[in-house]
């Protein structure tokens, strides 16, 4: 049986959220435990279904605005966050699900359940929806303001196996995003980390990738820096955002736009779905010793049930143990910083 800690008081809406998230799972799901940390007293009346869902109380909560994400974490040992990685660490649970703030999950997964000793970095690595229906990973998009040609080979290694064991692509390629395609462009860093990545073993590398070419990728995994991933992840999240709402504004402005939608409304729905990130799950945690997903803050209890989805995914295909023995050792140890 698979045991599976939520972070019940996370997100934008908490426990509203991750117990109809976590009901849903375990009706889907018969191989999964889930435990519950969080506000036993707003938990219980929502949990009509507590077939294998246990809780732990705790009432203190993450604050999804929080601007010191490392004294947070070393200072909310008793928030539902912290409770769940740790009982991560300790063996208690097998994996994470959290929707709380971006950076305390990440700081709080590598000060608590600690960097795996082969990484030398922690990425965040969401699910990019694209054309063809199967989603792009997309890392890093926000631990690491700046990363070196090894660190990104690192994270080249861990996502092609997770693209591999979670994802079943045989042979996932690695793009490198840049502002162009031939070898030559970028910084320094881009072209050294082009060449580096030319040379690795483990991986597929297809060469360098534009920004025009995400949502129509050539590539199963796309490699960035968080700074430049970031900005690209949330470029897109607003553009969707943005065309959607045109194209409301366009339906609603003229009776012809309203005849054609009728007619056009399962089209419509499809594609939004398509482009809907709640129906992949969540940002995965790379580079730490347990599978932990980061579900979107503003998750409702679907979008919430597909990244314990995603989670029992990892942890089935005993994805860290595989990462670990595709990784080089590191000649230093550097894992209780």
């Amino acid at each position: 049986m698979i045991r599976i800690g939520v972070d019940a008081n996370g997100g934008d809406f908490g426990v509203e959220a991750t117990v109809p998230g976590a009901m849903r799972a375990i009706s889907i799901y018969d191989d999964i435990e889930i435990v519950l940390y969080g506000d036993e007293n707003k938990i219980k009346p929502l949990l009509t279904n507590s077939e294998r869902i246990t809780v732990v109380h705790t009432d203190k909560t993450m604050n999804m605005g929080e601007k010191d994400p490392i004294k947070a974490v070393r200072g909310g040992k008793d928030t539902s966050l912290c409770m769940a990685m740790y009982a991560a660490k300790n063996g208690e649970v097998d994996a994470v699900v959290t929707s709380g703030p971006t950076q305390c999950v990440v700081m709080a997964a590598h000060l608590i359940i600690r960097r795996l000793k082969q990484m030398e970095r922690v990425a965040l690595c969401p699910l990019i929806p694209n054309l063809d229906g199967n989603p792009r990973l997309m890392l890093d998009v926000g631990a690491n303001v700046e990363l070196k040609p090894e660190h990104l080979g690192q994270f080249a290694i861990f996502a092609t196996v997770a693209a591999k064991e979670v994802f079943g692509i045989k042979e996932p390629k690695v793009g490198l995003l840049n502002i162009g395609s031939e070898p030559g462009k970028g910084r320094p860093i881009d072209k050294e980390t082009y060449y580096y990545l030319e040379d690795l073993e483990g991986i597929k590398f297809y060469g360098n990738i534009e920004g025009d070419d995400i949502v129509n990728c050539p590539t199963d995994i796309i490699l960035t820096d968080g700074y430049g991933g970031n900005i690209c992840m949330k470029s897109l999240e607003g553009t969707a955002k943005g065309m959607a709402k045109m194209l409301k504004e366009e339906i609603k402005s003229s009776l012809g736009g309203k005849i054609g939608y009728l007619f056009m409304k399962k089209n419509l729905k499809r594609f939004a779905k398509r482009m809907d990130s709640s129906e992949v799950g969540g940002a995965m945690i790379f580079g730490i010793g347990k599978p932990v997903v980061k579900a979107h803050g503003n998750s409702k209890g679907y979008a919430f049930s597909n990244a314990i989805k995603q989670v029992r995914t990892m942890v089935l295909s005993n994805l860290i143990e595989k990462v670990v023995e595709a990784l080089p050792e590191q000649k230093k140890d550097d894992n209780n910083e």
